[in-house]
């Protein structure tokens, strides 16, 4: 299955905390297609295909399930999937590798290919833009590993969700914020749309009335009625 980039142009009642603003050793583990959505950017509506990447912090551990133990804190982020030269997705991907993409490996890029990739997470803290109050984590940066710096192996199973190989049990097992934003996309309501009626010309209707009428006058002069229960 392929995630392809172009260049066109919390659970178990575990109270959230942030993951503590630093740098982080951490390994790409899920991609999700959330699809095709319209979103209002500076006051302009825009239609906007978007994935989410997730990442998982092997050194950074928590016990949010006491019969799985301890296991790694997550992180995500959420980019329109292009290539574009000024494509937030592009930058942070040339960051990560630390080396800039060529016009014709940014032409069609497989973002599925960072499944499993580890890199160096630099986490930051930013306010809630509804309630101040409120702290959150957010990814700011990946760079590739420092030398001599290893990643530990991957702990959570590799997670590949796409609208062009759908699969109802990955969808089913996402979180309901998640599967509700994908119900907006535009893939999704085509996916689950009823099938549209046949549009016929005049003729096309006569000729079906006229082929129905000499089916039923055929089956009015079979005399089969012998071998009919009723």
């Amino acid at each position: 299955m392929a995630i392809i980039a172009k260049n066109s142009g919390g659970g178990d009642g575990v109270a959230y905390s942030p993951i503590p603003a630093g740098n982080y050793v951490a390994r790409c583990y899920s991609m999700i297609e959330i699809g095709t959505l319209n979103e209002v950017i500076m006051g302009n509506e825009k239609r906007l295909h978007k994935i989410r990447i997730t990442f998982e912090l092997p050194t950074e551990v928590k016990v949010f399930n006491a019969e799985k133990g301890e296991q790694p804190c997550v992180i995500s982020k959420e980019f329109t999937l292009s290539m574009n030269e000024k494509a937030n997705l592009r930058a942070f991907l040339t960051s990560w590798r630390g080396k800039a993409f060529t016009e014709e490996e940014a032409t069609a890029f497989d973002v599925t290919r960072l499944l499993g990739v580890p890199c160096l997470l630099n986490i930051i803290h930013k306010q809630g833009r509804k309630d101040p109050s409120k702290t959150f984590d957010e990814i700011a940066s990946a760079t590739p590993l420092p030398k001599g710096l290893a990643c530990p192996p991957q702990v959570n199973p590799t997670f590949e969700f796409s609208h062009s190989e759908w699969e109802w049990e990955k969808f089913n097992g996402l979180p309901n914020f998640l599967q509700e934003k994908i119900k907006q996309s535009e893939e999704y309501k085509a996916l689950t749309a009823a099938p549209a009626a046949p549009q016929y010309t005049k003729e096309q209707i006569a000729q079906l009335h006229h082929e129905q009428e000499q089916q039923q006058k055929a089956m009015a002069e079979m005399d089969d009625s012998d071998d009919l229960p009723f």
